[in-house]
């Protein structure tokens, strides 16, 4: 299959998973919106406490010179985030089931739980992915840009239209949503209560 096709088709397919995942996340939006903002003062304080930890992480990686001349490691360095991402997961759910639940909390309770944090660090994703990219690193996509034609994994003009704020920030969304609610789920098979009434 030609490359430029294949980019084409997926920046086509990753534009109608998010344009579905946001409408999705709007009616979830709109059912929160009748319910008290009280009962998530855990979930905001957890999805904020995720934001800053992501945003502290990319100021790591770009002091390690992982975004500029340690790029060609970046990929699997950067994979060291994923036990601090759990880690605030458990925290944040192990706080709702203390805080919320008097130590008794069901699967679904913590799902709906994590579910509303992974809400949280989604809609704080884009500006998450602003902050580093125009700020943190702004050197960060001309660095990946030369190093992915130099590789000769793409042509100039795909690294170009392919590392791009928007589509980081498309990826980001996307990523978060499913890591969130799979960490979520994987969290609360040990953290769950049985025989806890739904």
């Amino acid at each position: 299959m030609d490359k430029s096709l294949y980019v084409s088709f997926s920046f086509n397919l990753v534009e109608t998973k998010t344009f579905v995942i946001f409408c999705k996340l709007k009616l979830l939006l709109k059912n929160l919106a009748l319910l008290p903002m009280k009962n998530f003062r855990i979930e905001l304080k957890w999805g904020v406490i995720f934001f800053l930890s992501g945003l502290l992480w990319m100021v790591l990686e770009k002091s390690l010179g992982w975004h500029d001349s340690l790029i060609a490691q970046h990929a699997t360095y950067t994979l060291a985030y994923a036990p601090i991402a759990i880690f605030i997961y458990v925290l944040a759910l192990k706080d709702k089931k203390r805080t919320t639940y008097a130590g008794k909390m069901s699967f679904v309770q913590g799902l709906v739980s994590g579910l509303i944090i992974t809400v949280v660090v989604v809609l704080l994703t884009p500006l998450s992915q602003y902050i580093t990219h125009e700020l943190v690193s702004p050197s960060y996509f001309p660095n990946i840009i030369a190093y992915s034609v130099q590789q000769g994994r793409l042509t100039l003009s795909e690294a170009e239209a392919y590392f791009t704020l928007k589509n980081y920030i498309t990826q980001s969304i996307l990523f978060a949503a499913f890591m969130g609610g799979l960490t979520t789920a994987g969290v609360m098979f040990f953290l769950r209560t049985k025989a806890v009434p739904q």
